[in-house]
């Protein structure tokens, strides 16, 4: 006889999303069975709390075999009438496309589709390009495990299948582009609604049982450099929302999220949730979309949301993108990119290979490094715009390459010197709070539309 585990799983039907199954566990032993959901694709939700939440509407009847499992091992569970009753109802999909299946051969198909998603969601499988050939989506994509096969995918959903396997990503791209050259796009597709609801499903716990955040002081005004970083993510959704000359894609971790210019030639990367020190944001320019990179930009996880919001805009705009990568770095380009920190009295210094302008207050500066501009096939970072104790130890910085666009760099120059923002009130942080008092009028940065690049 199976020993009793101080375990109790309640499995009822999810209280948002139609066909998702929650499991509450309690007792002392609750990991046990916390650990063997998991093992079956159950998501944590919130403390103690997991969700079943499938793109193939399933989730009944999956739930009923893991309580059987769970049963097995020991654990106590209990089935709410309303789940019980999913898990008994007897329906079948819509116009299904294969109607000579058996229920069970429906869900055969079903569950193997469900595990592509997985793969696709975990890491595990690569999606290298999409596309829609009149009737459905299809992509290819490569297994990451050694020995790992490329693999042509056909269908969304519940009805994604491998339709077919190459040897090498290589093969299988060509073959890819063969077929779908006209429509091809580079990653995986965007996410179907499907796919958006059991996503939501998993994440609803997480606002319901969340506590209330205490009332926070109004926020100060300050000059633009020592501006929060703000919800990098909303600002790039905003971006993608007013200029469609970009389209968005997510990587097959679901951790960075491309935007990529209609003439493949800009390329933005938003890595998410990075730490404030570490590079959140990647800009790279070609000259053509199979060309090495012309000019790149860096930009770290603590930038204030106004300084990337005028990075945005002057990308939407199409400002110097076809920078002349062969012309040198030389006086003229730096005077361009600095001018509007001469013109607002920052400090100009000289150190060997730096020349640096700093902030009247000391808290932000912009450096070139004269070597690095001279070394310019290797790719240095020949610009640093910085806020904090110094370039070395900064509270946020952008760091581009010798040809990025004076243009674009005289534009962030000009929202540094005059631009402000704001910044959650602290105490010790009046003395910022009179700075900004005496600093120059000048308006904020809005998420107005600027003008789309023409062509």
């Amino acid at each position: 006889m199976t020993p009793a585990i101080d375990a109790h799983v309640r499995l009822d039907t999810h209280p948002t999303h139609p066909s998702a199954v929650q499991a509450v566990l309690t007792g002392s032993q609750a990991p046990v069975a916390l650990m063997a959901l998991q093992a079956a694709d159950w998501s944590t939700a919130a403390t103690n709390v997991l969700v079943l939440a499938r793109i193939d509407h399933e989730e009944p009847y999956w739930a009923a075999d893991a309580a059987k499992h769970l049963i097995a091992e020991g654990i106590t569970v209990e089935i709410t009438p309303r789940l019980q009753e999913a898990i008994d109802e007897e329906w079948t999909w819509a116009n299904y496309p294969m109607p000579w299946c058996t229920r069970s051969e429906i869900r055969e198909v079903s569950n193997h589709a469900q595990k592509i998603h997985e793969d696709i969601r975990d890491g595990q499988l690569l999606i290298h390009a999409h596309a829609h050939d009149g009737h459905t989506t299809v992509a290819v994509g490569t297994y990451l495990h050694p020995g790992g096969k490329s693999v042509y995918l056909h269908g969304e959903d519940h009805l994604r299948q491998v339709a077919d396997t190459f040897d090498s990503p290589g093969e299988a791209l060509l073959a890819f582009e063969k077929a779908h050259a006209a429509e091809m796009r580079p990653g995986p597709a965007p996410l179907t609604d499907t796919e958006r609801a059991a996503i939501e499903a998993r994440s609803v716990f997480d606002v319901t049982t969340a506590k209330p955040e205490p009332s926070r002081p109004e926020p100060e005004t300050v000059p633009v450099y020592l501006a929060d970083a703000g919800d990098h993510d909303a600002l790039l959704d905003t971006f993608l929302d007013t200029h469609g000359e970009f389209e968005k894609w997510r990587t097959w971790s679901d951790d960075t999220t491309h935007a990529i210019h209609e003439s493949q030639t800009l390329r933005i990367e938003r890595v998410h949730e990075t730490p404030a020190h570490e590079t959140a944001w990647t800009v790279a320019a070609y000259e053509t979309p199979v060309s090495d990179r012309m000019w790149a930009l860096t930009a770290t996880g603590a930038t204030p949301a106004p300084v990337l919001q005028k990075l945005l805009i002057h990308l939407a705009d199409g400002d110097g993108w076809d920078t002349v990568i062969s012309a040198p770095v030389d006086e003229k380009m730096v005077t361009a990119a600095t001018q509007p920190l001469s013109d607002a009295g920052w400090k100009h210094t000289v150190d060997g290979r730096w020349i640096r302008w700093t902030s009247p207050d000391g808290d932000a500066g912009v450096q070139f490094d004269a070597f690095a501009a001279q070394h310019a096939s290797q790719n240095l970072a020949t610009w640093t715009i910085w806020a904090g104790p110094g370039p070395d130890r900064p509270t946020w910085a952008i760091t581009a390459s010798p040809h990025s666009p004076s243009s674009l760099l005289a534009d962030l120059s000009e929202t540094l010197a005059h631009e402000t923002g704001t910044r959650q009130a602290q105490p010790g942080r009046e003395h910022r709070t009179r700075l900004a008092a005496s600093a120059p009028a000048a308006p904020a940065v809005t998420a107005g539309r600027p003008a789309s690049r023409s062509r």
